[in-house]
Formats: structure tokens, C-alpha cells, sequence
């Protein structure tokens, strides 16, 4: 898939998968709580890891979490945990999984109180897209901002 606007890349990283990550979705503004929800379980399980490899196996997170219907893993049980900590597609660490399970909860629990997790998240901004100094490198690249450690609280 081709980016239909024109494409400046910051850089290369000579990754297919990362490139079009990069293209098509880095820093593109999102206001859909499901696919914001699904952003927040692959960042917390790349934690201590790098994007690629969460990337690399999204897919397969795909499938193991049920398309990240977040009522659905809120409802996880110690057999649905047991299976993920089985799946060699995915990250299996136990406490990454249960953050998933207690992340699902929270998730419906916000969305019940304020109606969208989407309009949650961007009152950190204002509501605008935040725009970092262009980075030359992955590395280079902020992992954290007044507004993300906002946000983690």
C-alpha cells in the first residue's frame, strides 16, 4: 500500500514493515477509541523492547487478543491468560498480558464515565497534534513529553 499524500521520510530503515509504519502510520492523528485502544496494548507491550519487534508481530497480537475487543479481553480469565503465555507469535510476559486485561478494563470504565477514550487522550494536547523536532534516526526519536507523562498519571 502507497501513501496517497506526498511523502517526506525522516529516514530509512530499510524494514518494509517499519517503512510503511512509518508512511502510512506514525504520526498520523487518531481519534478512534478502538484503534487508539489498540495502540495503547502493542506500546505497553513494547516496553524494554523495540517498535519492530511489537510491529513485526502485530498481527499475530491481532489474533491472540481477539481483533483487541477490549470487552472481550476485560472478561479474560487465568485460561485466556495461560493461553497467551503460550503463544510464541506474541510477547509472553505475565505482567504485560495482565496489564492488557487491567488496561481493557480501565479503557470501558473511561469510556463509560466520559463517553470516548478518544477525546480523553487528546485533552492532554488541547485536541491539536503535537509536532517534535524532525528526528533522523528511530533513535532519535522522543519516547516520552510533558503531555505522555500526563498521560501515564
Amino acid at each position: 500500500m502507497k501513501p496517497e499524500r506526498s511523502l517526506r521520510r525522516c529516514f530509512g530503515t530499510g524494514d518494509p514493515l517499519m517503512e510503511a509504519y512509518h508512511d502510512l502510520e506514525w504520526g498520523v492523528p487518531l481519534r478512534n477509541d478502538r484503534t487508539l485502544f489498540e495502540k495503547l496494548l502493542l506500546d505497553s507491550f513494547q516496553a524494554g523492547l523495540s517498535w519492530r519487534t511489537v510491529l513485526h508481530k502485530r498481527e499475530n497480537f491481532r489474533r491472540a487478543f481477539h481483533g483487541f475487543d477490549p470487552e472481550r479481553i476485560a472478561r479474560y480469565t487465568t485460561r485466556d491468560r495461560n493461553r497467551l503465555l503460550a503463544d510464541a507469535g506474541i510477547i509472553r510476559n505475565r505482567l504485560k498480558i495482565d496489564a492488557a486485561v487491567s488496561n481493557a478494563r480501565a479503557y470501558l470504565q473511561l469510556q463509560d464515565e466520559l463517553g470516548s477514550f478518544a477525546d480523553y487522550l487528546w485533552a492532554f494536547t488541547g485536541g491539536k497534534t503535537l509536532r517534535p523536532r524532525a528526528a533522523r534516526s528511530w533513535r532519535q526519536v522522543p519516547t516520552h513529553s510533558r503531555e505522555s507523562d500526563a498521560m501515564s498519571k
